[in-house]
């Protein structure tokens, strides 16, 4: 697919950003209906809400910006899609969950089955929204950019990267299940999966916002 070089390729690329961020959405919800265990990152945002005087909302928010800056201190620099992915997952959580098309399991079976395919439908959709390579979210842009950095797999940093944020959370006093163990051991090589079958290099060029800027810029320079 290459790395977008001109204004037509970034706008062709848009709908499979947003796609992703959708498919996303659907497995947050799939996994949150599983009812088997908050996600790693949710576990570790509760925990703080123990310890500080934050709503979940502010400590999602505030971790997202300190991952952000953490990121760009090792060579990877925010984009479109990282700020997008940080507004535009919420809404569609909340119109997936009011569309209803996610079921809420109580089966202990269905459970589990529901929580195995919603660590899939995560990991299509970082793959799809990252191989837009507008950028990748606060998260997804710790995972890639100390993928690069290590030159180790996905799952290699993803995995362990998970079970410490879990960790962390329940000490500090974050809900853990048997969900978030469950995703944080799998969630790594189901994203991995997909980049394999997809073709996508995880080292590849994500568009930082000063990258748009420059082709939108020579864009308007071309046609003076």
């Amino acid at each position: 697919m290459g790395t977008p070089k001109t204004r037509m390729d970034i706008m062709i690329r848009l709908p499979i950003l947003f796609a992703g961020f959708f498919i996303l959405g659907i497995g947050i919800v799939a996994n949150l209906y599983a009812y088997l265990g908050t996600s790693p990152w949710g576990v570790f945002h509760v925990g703080l809400t123990n310890i500080a005087p934050l709503t979940l909302g502010q400590a999602t928010q505030i971790v997202g910006l300190i991952i952000i800056i953490s990121s760009w201190l090792l060579g990877f620099s925010p984009g479109f899609g990282t700020f997008a992915n940080m507004i535009t997952i919420g809404f569609f959580i909340d119109i997936i969950i009011s569309w209803n098309i996610v079921p809420i399991q109580s089966q202990t079976s269905l459970q589990i089955l529901q929580l195995l395919l919603s660590i899939i439908i995560l990991g299509a959709g970082v793959f799809l929204y990252l191989k837009a390579q507008l950028g990748a979210g606060p998260r997804d842009g710790l995972m890639v950019a100390l993928t690069a950095r290590f030159n180790r797999p996905v799952s290699h940093i993803r995995v362990p990267m998970d079970i410490t944020i879990s960790i962390l959370g329940y000490l500090l006093g974050g809900p853990l299940g048997m969900g978030t163990v469950i995703t944080a051991l799998t969630l790594g090589y189901s994203i991995q999966f997909f980049f394999r079958i997809g073709g996508f290099d995880s080292t590849s060029k994500q568009l930082s916002l000063t990258d748009v800027y420059q082709i939108i810029k020579k864009k308007k320079i071309d046609k003076k």
